[in-house]
């Protein structure tokens, strides 16, 4: 007997932060287009410069290679350079999507703030870069969700929301205040929607990755000290892949997922509390 997941014909996905090659927005879409979804994707329209040097050498296109790949699966794909911290950008974004598709059955908010001058003390973070990592983080995903669960409410057929985390709002480690606070802040929301929006068929759950293999990460160095990294802190011993990450989100979209909700789904490899010596 063969068991797939089902719940995903005529449906439609939109996938926020889903350009990156090395990422797990990409491996999400991508999951979402094989089970049958047509897929939106937003990105920032970041320019080529700020690309990694891996994206650069294969000619990467951020969300307009992702689309290409989904339209090789043989579902549509709509590119959309969209900025997930401007309300209004939002809105625009939904009517986009109305527009060319008639409706929306699954979001999944993964688009994040890059990674780099947030990690330091509390005391010495400026102002700024709280409000930029709270602004796509917390309020990103507050405008979305807030946006396309009203268009889901009034299609009157159910939907899901999965909003990315992650371990970084059980480990609430030093020099992660503004992103750790968000992670924190997007889980308890979800429990919240879910609870708002159980009435109307719509399902709101968090997957909250540990330590994955992407371009993210790219400032720990690669070879012993990520090696090492892995060693200590994930019992399955290797690290999480942007796949593992879809094949969660997918189940919690699909009909086999449908009793599934407010609930924080840590996907980490048995992430170790303290370092494995």
């Amino acid at each position: 007997m063969t068991y797939s997941l089902s719940g995903f014909t005529d449906k439609v996905a939109v996938v926020t932060g889903a350009g990156r090659m090395r990422s797990i927005g990409r491996p999400i879409a991508l999951a979402l287009a094989r089970a049958g979804c047509d897929v939106v994707l937003t990105g920032t329209g970041r320019p080529v410069n700020q690309y990694p040097q891996d994206e650069q050498a294969a000619g990467w296109r951020d969300i307009e290679s992702v689309a290409d790949e989904i339209r090789q699966l043989g579902r549509r794909a709509l590119p959309v350079v969209s900025d997930v911290s401007d309300p209004q950008a939002v809105e625009a974004l939904l009517a986009h999507v109305v527009e060319a598709f008639g409706r929306v059955d699954f979001l999944i908010n993964n688009a994040g703030a890059t990674r780099g001058g947030d990690r330091v003390p509390a005391t010495e973070m400026s102002i700024d870069t709280w409000r930029r990592v709270m602004d796509t983080n917390l309020n990103g995903t507050f405008y979305m969700s807030r946006a396309f669960a009203r268009q889901m409410g009034e299609q009157g057929q159910g939907g899901a929301i999965i909003n990315i985390s992650s371990l970084a709002a059980q480990l609430l480690a030093p020099d992660t205040s503004a992103y750790a606070t968000t992670k924190v802040a997007i889980n308890g929301l979800t429990t919240i929607m879910a609870r708002e929006l159980g009435p109307k068929k719509i399902r709101v759950n968090v997957v909250a990755p540990g330590i994955v293999e992407t371009s993210r990460l790219d400032d720990v160095p690669r070879g012993k000290v990520w090696d090492e990294m892995v060693a200590a802190y994930i019992a399955l011993g290797r690290a999480g892949t942007g796949d593992d990450i879809a094949h969660l989100v997918a189940f919690l979209c699909s009909e086999q997922g449908e009793w599934i909700s407010g609930q924080t789904i840590y996907v980490d490899g048995g992430h170790l509390p303290t370092p494995r010596r």
